[in-house]
């Protein structure tokens, strides 16, 4: 019987690769938009051709039933010792109360098997604490070890993003009709808005004056937070996921490799439709570890 298994929320941006590299068990969001019968290609390239259409509706998400968590933990028990379910931010989704109150459904003796961590994060930030917990179960560590390192890690682990336009946040109630009108104001006049998640919750963290494209302001952004850690000796990852821009995700990566060569630059991964719906096309995040 394997030892200790991680369940994550389909809003972590992972590759196929690596979630098997891991054995991680991905639970499966839902979108809601009848339009994606209607356009061809992925979900980003969907949302263009609705906007082009004139079509105004946008899709929307929701988490995981109480049901589906309590049925992923009862069949992961059948063959792991424990189970750590790592998830999205209580502060934009529900999917942590689901995975609680399906624990406490679960038979009295299974409940302490299974541990529930709120990243307070989300995507590719959610994605590295998911990894961490990934490697330290192939080191064959508990449940409880396991849980207790990832917690302390959490807090040191960061996202920033650059949206191509904050009408998708506004949309479906990330952020509020000002800032969504202050964001788009300042990109006019050539500001990037760096945008990150503080407390549980999608907030505006800086802004970029003398950055050419999104690649390089969330790289200075980015640099911001690790160089510091890295004089230190401290060990910093990054990863990177695009909503259908690739080119300058490999920009991003690229910037690191020549300039930090000691940081690991993961992976780079199309943003998950849970994560792209809301955030938009053209959307360029990039998560970064800080460990001990």
């Amino acid at each position: 019987m394997k030892k200790t298994t991680i369940v994550i929320g389909e809003t972590a941006s992972i590759t196929n690769n690596l979630i098997e590299k891991f054995g991680l068990i991905v639970v499966p969001f839902v979108v809601s938009w009848p339009e994606m019968d209607y356009f061809e290609g992925n979900i980003f390239e969907k949302m263009r051709e609705a906007e082009r259409k004139g079509d105004k509706t946008v899709p929307k998400t929701s988490q995981p039933s109480i049901g589906t968590f309590k049925k992923v933990f009862e069949e992961t028990l059948k063959e792991s010792e424990s189970v750590i379910c790592i998830t999205i931010s209580s502060g934009v989704s529900g999917a942590y109360n689901s995975a609680t109150q399906a624990k406490k459904m679960l038979k009295a003796e299974d409940q302490n098997k299974v541990f529930i961590l709120d990243t307070f994060n989300v995507d590719t930030s959610e994605s590295l604490i998911a990894l961490k917990a990934g490697e330290l179960a192939q080191e064959g560590k508990s449940g409880e070890e396991i849980f207790k390192e990832i917690t302390e890690m959490s807090p040191n682990v960061y996202l920033f993003s650059v949206v191509e336009s904050p009408k998708w946040l506004e949309a479906n109630g990330r952020i509020n009709h000002t800032l969504s009108v202050l964001l788009s104001q300042m990109q006019k006049i050539g500001m990037r808005p760096i945008l990150s998640v503080k407390d549980g919750l999608v907030k505006p963290a800086t802004l970029k004056m003398q950055a050419k494209d999104i690649a390089q302001a969330l790289f200075k952004q980015a640099e911001e937070m690790i160089k510091k850690p890295l004089k230190e000796g401290r060990v910093c990852k990054v990863a990177i996921s695009h909503a259908n821009t690739i080119e300058e995700a490999e920009k991003l990566k690229k910037m690191f490799e020549e300039k930090y060569p000691q940081v690991e630059v993961i992976f780079i991964s199309l943003t998950d439709p849970i994560i792209g719906c809301h955030v938009g096309p053209g959307t360029l995040l990039i998560g970064c570890s800080i460990e001990k």
